[in-house]
């Protein structure tokens, strides 16, 4: 029944999010419009997490109900987090290609919808492959390391969009228009079809969504290995990801040092999954470990000034 209750519902959000944009048609967002539905897809995460305690508490008392639930919030932070580093890459891509406001809005539906149905696919896999061979774990944790330190080193670099395979790929082997063509991705022109930079920048966020939904999906793993708080946790992270990019575009230079922060919380999650048989750390210290490695980045960031670029 909750898995059901659970699908039920983001069908319909996604539906009314489709449907208030098409009503709204393509125009920038502005801030107070993305703060008002940031504001409003956090608030149905954290409405879910209680229900989903209450539910637990009242009708499966067997179940430590406020275990669940701070696996849940622990889950979402770091999903959410994670998801602003994704938001700085999708940033950095619009820039770079220059694409007008009005258009990034269906590049980011595309971009949520992939994210969703690609973490489905990889979490049910995950939790299959954990319940037949247990020390997958541990890969997931060396992973998490790895992976954390690589964001540790390339924090406060920009990206070599220049050079990127993929990127030098499409460019030389597709047949482009000179510029976009409002939200068409491609159209027919001299005979044959022609894609829009528009396309180009649609499949390098599908690229960004699958790196980053192989470095999220371990982290959640490492915090709780039940699939419906894995499923739910990432799913209300991603379906908020296109008002919160609205919300954090004018505020990306603020938070230079997120990075730093995200790197540490994969790195202590790393290190918390490959000594899960060793020391068990309670949901509660992941929590607290969690937050304060986040909020220090953010206020750091707000108290050191980025390094001037040359």
């Amino acid at each position: 029944m909750m898995w059901t209750a659970f699908a039920v519902f983001v069908v319909i959000a996604l539906i009314v999010d489709l449907l208030v944009l098409k009503q709204n048609g393509p125009h920038r967002v502005g801030r107070r419009e993305a703060l008002i539905w940031s504001a409003a897809w956090i608030g149905l995460a954290l409405l879910f997490n209680a229900g989903l305690w209450w539910y637990l508490k009242t009708h499966l008392p067997a179940v430590d109900a406020d275990r669940v639930a701070t696996e849940f919030l622990t889950g979402y932070l770091v999903e959410k987090a994670l998801a602003v580093d994704n938001i700085f890459v999708f940033l950095m891509l619009f820039n770079y290609f220059a694409v007008p406001a009005p258009s990034q809005q269906r590049v980011l539906i595309f971009g949520v919808l992939g994210a969703i149905v690609l973490r489905a696919v990889m979490i049910f896999v995950g939790a299959a492959l954990i319940a037949q061979f247990h020390w997958i774990l541990y890969l997931f944790g060396a992973f998490l390391l790895l992976t954390g330190a690589k964001m540790l080193w390339a924090a406060g670099k920009e990206p070599d969009l220049e050079n990127n395979p993929l990127l030098r790929w499409l460019t030389t082997h597709l047949p482009l228009t000179r510029g976009y063509r409002g939200e068409a991705l491609w159209l027919g022109e001299g005979g044959r079809r022609k894609y829009t930079p528009l396309f180009v920048v649609l499949v390098m966020i599908g690229v960004t969504d699958v790196i980053f939904a192989v470095d999220s999906i371990p982290a959640i793993f490492a915090i709780t290995t039940d699939p419906f708080i894995v499923l739910t946790s990432n799913v209300f992270a991603v379906l908020g990801l296109r008002a919160l990019y609205f919300l954090l575009a004018d505020m990306a230079a603020k938070f230079h040092l997120l990075s730093y922060g995200l790197a540490a919380v994969l790195i202590f999650i790393g290190a918390k999954m490959l000594l899960v048989d060793a020391i068990k750390i309670p949901v509660f210290a992941s929590l607290g470990v969690v937050v304060t490695l986040i909020a220090m980045a953010m206020v750091l960031s707000l108290w050191i000034k980025p390094r001037p670029t040359t």
